[in-house]
């Protein structure tokens, strides 16, 4: 039996929490920690809390920092083990946000693969995600059909000039995101499997529009 992943609350990195505030979710990618996408904070809207979240694993020797699924080469991500993560995630918020009105995620890499797929384990409990130089893990899950009705608010950005994530997730990415969300996003002209401050100036809109509307808590 698979012993379920668990993220260490401890070393979650909080940013403006309040009962009332919207929370955003950040969650790093392959290699880095909590402390990676903290820094994040000063481009984002004010009036919403933040939580920079740790991955569960550690990368093999000598990769530093944390890990949310393995990567056997470039084309070995498992969906099940993306998944596993995504439902730790569920698991913290329910531990540590319990009470959260609203909530999106953001994620970087392999962030962004666990960012949404929690969006299709439990479509309801987002109003957006925010998937930066990621993917959508190919597979059908329950959610799915939920998602398709509900079509979240998605922000999907990409550098033109990232090799990092495959070719082929990048399309099946392309044609399922329309499918399944409200998406807005931007192949940005040069950029490698980073973050731009034109990446970040986008964030800051659709992260501001996402606070604004009521119509995105939960149901």
């Amino acid at each position: 039996m698979t012993v379920p992943l668990v993220l260490d609350a401890s070393a979650t990195r909080w940013s403006g929490r309040g009962p009332d505030a919207p929370l955003l979710v950040l969650l790093h990618g392959y290699g880095a920690d909590e402390n990676d996408l903290f820094g994040l904070v000063r481009y984002l809207p004010s009036d919403i809390a933040v939580a920079s979240v740790a991955a569960p694993l550690t990368p093999p020797w000598p990769m530093p920092g944390r890990s949310w699924y393995p990567i056997e080469g470039l084309n070995g991500r498992s969906s099940s083990d993306v998944t596993a993560a995504a439902q730790a995630v569920l698991d913290w918020l329910d531990a540590e946000a319990p009470d959260a009105s609203r909530v999106a995620l953001l994620g970087f890499s392999q962030g962004a693969a666990v960012s949404l797929q929690a969006l299709r384990l439990a479509p309801e409990r987002f109003g957006a995600v925010v998937a930066l130089s990621g993917y959508a893990t190919p597979g059908a899950l329950d959610g799915d059909a939920a998602l398709r009705e509900r079509k979240p608010a998605v922000f999907w950005g990409r550098g033109s000039h990232d090799d990092v994530i495959p070719a082929a997730l990048i399309a099946h990415t392309a044609q399922w995101l329309p499918d399944h969300s409200e998406l807005s996003g931007r192949v940005y002209p040069g950029l490698t499997h980073s973050i731009s401050e034109d990446e970040l100036d986008d964030v800051h809109v659709f992260l501001t529009k996402w606070r604004d509307r009521p119509e995105d808590l939960p149901v």
